[in-house]
């Protein structure tokens, strides 16, 4: 039963694995398509600027560049490399210029899906390039008698505008993806280092409790055991002090896992602000717990460990809220809402309430963010 519900588990985190990238897929792919509205104004352009056979040369030209366009979330996916680039964009900027005969100056518009792909390429270095489309856009029209387009009428286009204004939208929604990310590894660390040295403290404390006592025991059973046969007496007064050493290492590991698992509403909010703090998550938490049954401090001290440690580990959050009532106790993040399955520390949680006649509401919000409820109703000023 064990083997079978681990393998559900895993097939389980697979699909949804799965699914994930199924979907992250699909927005990349609604992304790509969102530009493809102002290949309208291509197409118009062509039907008014070509005839015949010239007019179908064009719009093919145009359907293949927007096939080509929607393949780039397929071709250069996050975990695929951008091997052939340059390759790609080159047939891109090729399929431009052949439709320059027949859009005429509306095949520029073409130039924003051009820069889009520079400077998701090239960043900062893009600039003189996206530049250049800029004034391309403008005075190629312009230089070429035959599209009858004056400066004026060229300056009015909004595509020598929208090229630069695609290529800093382009940019700065590169950047805050990259600040994002390496936001939320700083915080998987930050989660990392504070579970580490908490190993390491309870390591570090166990070594001193029973480094002394265990050794003691360990030489006090040796001479037990030679006196045995030669000396009955001392042996067994040494087993007694064994025994006296044990109850007493027993009695220290009791106290300090008691203190490990001394919990208090009024100390997890104070360990939470810093935690909070410490990863740079605004903390909108309260300032006293009186309005709380004492009698239900440790309890919902478990329900704020368990949602600081939610939100700073898989949140992603910016904020983090908690608000306090007679009836329990309510957090909530602006994080990504995950809809994964509950683990092990929110299924605890849930078994610690219902055994004090409680209940857990957890589960994304809308918008975005997480909302972890636990009631009390009817329970207050219990014993």
């Amino acid at each position: 039963m064990g083997d079978c519900g681990q393998s559900a588990s895993a097939a389980e985190t697979r699909w949804l694995a799965s699914q994930r990238r199924w979907i992250g897929g699909w927005r990349r792919s609604l992304l790509a398509a969102t530009p493809l509205v102002y290949l309208i104004f291509v197409a118009a352009s062509v039907g008014q600027n070509a005839r015949g056979a010239g007019q179908v040369t064009g719009y093919a030209i145009l359907a293949v560049f927007a096939v080509c366009w929607l393949a780039a979330p397929m071709l250069f996916s996050p975990v695929r490399p951008l091997r052939g680039f340059w390759l790609y964009y080159a047939v891109l900027a090729g399929l431009f210029l052949a439709e320059l005969p027949f859009a005429h100056a509306a095949g520029f518009v073409l130039c924003i899906f051009l820069t889009i792909l520079t400077v998701g390429r090239l960043r900062v270095r893009s600039a003189p390039v996206v530049a250049g489309f800029a004034v391309a856009a403008l005075l190629v029209p312009v230089a070429i008698t035959s599209w009858h387009v004056s400066l004026r009428a060229s300056f009015d286009d909004v595509t020598p505008i929208g090229i630069p204004i695609a290529g800093l939208i382009t940019f700065v929604t590169i950047e805050i993806v990259r600040g994002n990310q390496a936001l939320a590894e700083a915080r998987a660390e930050v989660a990392r280092l504070a579970a580490e040295n908490e190993r390491i403290r309870i390591a570090r404390d166990l070594h001193d409790l029973l480094g002394h006592s265990l050794t003691t025991i360990t030489v006090k059973a040796g001479l037990a055991r030679r006196l045995g046969a030669a000396d009955p007496a001392r042996a067994v007064e040494q087993i007694t002090e064994v025994e006296e050493l044990s109850r007493q290492a027993l009695a220290d590991v009791r106290a300090a896992v008691s203190s490990y698992r001394d919990v208090t509403l009024v100390g997890e909010l104070a360990r939470g602000r810093e935690l909070l703090r410490a990863t740079g998550i605004a903390a909108d938490l309260p300032t006293a717990t009186d309005v709380v049954d004492p009698a239900h401090s440790e309890l919902l001290g478990w329900a704020l460990r368990e949602g600081f440690t939610n939100v700073v580990r898989h949140a992603h959050a910016t904020t983090c809220a908690v608000r306090l009532s007679p009836e329990g106790l309510e957090i909530t993040d602006d994080g990504i809402g995950s809809a994964a399955p509950p683990g092990n520390g929110l299924s605890g949680l849930r078994e610690r309430v219902l055994a004090a006649g409680g209940s857990v509401d957890a589960g994304p919000l809308q918008p975005s963010g997480w909302r972890l409820r636990v009631s009390l109703a009817g329970h207050g000023g219990g014993t």
